[in-house]
């Protein structure tokens, strides 16, 4: 089984710096190589195959690394299946996980994420999951969402070291990331973490 994240930037062309795309890039080397793992196309759409443990903390991830600009915002639909057909450019790659994500993605509307399987039940435990993170994840500010993005990055940091490397107090990266919602983010990505192994 495989995982395949398909999203596209929300007011991409409102933003004339390449900020977004730079952070998107970033974010997607974390989980694969270009092309084979992941494609930017159409400008501002992506592809993304990764494993279906990580597609979550994926989704999250760079969900923050793009909201560290302004007003721009992502949409993604994660899709869990098999891969039937691999090529050297993931868009040209096929199978269900792909059909899964693609079909997702045609059904989001205002969510920006949610998930498909072929276990029904599995899919409405975790995306009433997401629904619920969503109300405050849709709503990270810039400085939060890189506070966010930094704390994923770097797991075994305290939050005095994230600190110093963000030149912030530790008292500000505290109150950033409980408003984040950073730790129930963590135990929502546990518990999908956890349910995958039974799918």
């Amino acid at each position: 089984m495989i995982a395949v994240l398909t999203g596209d930037i929300i007011n991409s062309r409102e933003d004339k710096s390449p900020n977004w795309l730079i952070a998107l890039k970033e974010g997607l080397n974390q989980y694969g190589k270009e092309p084979q793992d992941w494609e930017i196309y159409r400008g501002d759409s992506f592809q993304l195959e990764t494993t279906p443990s990580k597609a979550l903390q994926a989704a999250i991830h760079i969900k923050a690394a793009i909201k560290q600009s302004k007003n721009i915002d992502v949409r993604i639909a994660i899709g869990l299946g098999d891969k039937t057909y691999t090529s050297e450019k993931i868009t040209e790659s096929n199978g269900t996980a792909f059909i899964h994500s693609g079909e997702c993605f045609e059904r989001l509307k205002k969510k920006n994420l949610a998930l498909k399987s072929t276990n029904t039940e599995f899919d409405q435990r975790i995306n009433l999951l997401i629904e619920l993170a969503l109300l405050t994840l849709d709503h990270w500010s810039p400085a939060i969402a890189k506070t966010v993005k930094t704390a994923m990055e770097n797991p075994d940091l305290k939050q005095s070291e994230l600190a110093a490397l963000l030149g912030k107090s530790q008292g500000n990266i505290s109150e950033e990331l409980n408003r984040a919602g950073f730790e129930e983010v963590q135990k929502m990505i546990s518990t999908y973490q956890n349910e995958i192994q039974n799918l």
